[in-house]
């Protein structure tokens, strides 16, 4: 809308009344806009965010594993090699008193029993006489065969054997089945020097 001033310049009171709408509504602006001020709150400054605080536990560094004390692993006891000096010395004086080696070697198929039997005597005397000479014997248990026998834990298993059925660790009641033999004494001949004694016998030419 366009005004035309020109028809209030030579009209006091209409200038004046002008003025005043003016002026009343430059005030009706200034409350309204006071009281939409005091309507409205005052922002609030922003408080400050804040991240949550987490307490990290610092896990305690692991205690190594106690590691099982190994055992050495058990020797075995070095075998000592016996000198067969002496047993080959034993197989020459049986030759000698009992012609044994000769019976063992013999083929018996085309003998008889009684022929045998015979030949047996003779080895039997031969090396009976040779072992009671040059050995001390004696049986390991002194009870009689058959008879019963208890037998204690912890016995020397080079002196009992015990068969059938065992269970535990003793004692132990059984049938005495053998009395064992163990050597007390042994008194084999001296070797000359320089005795060779792989010649069990020597060999025999009559001339």
């Amino acid at each position: 809308m366009n005004f035309d001033f020109s028809t209030f310049s030579h009209s006091p009171i209409t200038l004046d009344l002008l003025h005043l709408i003016l002026a009343a509504v430059v005030i009706v602006l200034a409350v309204l806009l006071g009281q939409r001020r005091k309507s409205t709150p005052a922002a609030q400054p922003a408080a400050p965010q804040t991240q949550p605080v987490v307490e990290a536990k610092v896990a305690a560094p692991a205690e190594p594993e106690a590691k099982p004390e190994e055992k050495p692993a058990p020797v075995a006891p070095a075998l000592q090699s016996a000198s067969p000096d002496a047993a080959l010395q034993l197989l020459a004086l049986l030759q000698q008193d009992a012609r044994f080696i000769d019976f063992i070697n013999e083929d018996l198929a085309g003998f008889s029993d009684a022929e045998i039997g015979a030949v047996a005597r003779v080895v039997h005397e031969g090396s009976k006489k040779t072992i009671n000479h040059y050995f001390r014997l004696s049986n390991i248990r002194t009870e009689a065969e058959e008879s019963r026998v208890s037998i204690a834990a912890g016995f020397n298993p080079s002196e009992l054997r015990l068969t059938g059925n065992l269970v535990g660790s003793g004692p132990y009641n059984g049938t005495l089945v053998h009395r064992g033999w163990k050597v007390t004494n042994v008194q084999l001949p001296k070797l000359a020097p320089h005795h060779d004694t792989s010649i069990i016998t020597p060999a025999e030419v009559e001339l």
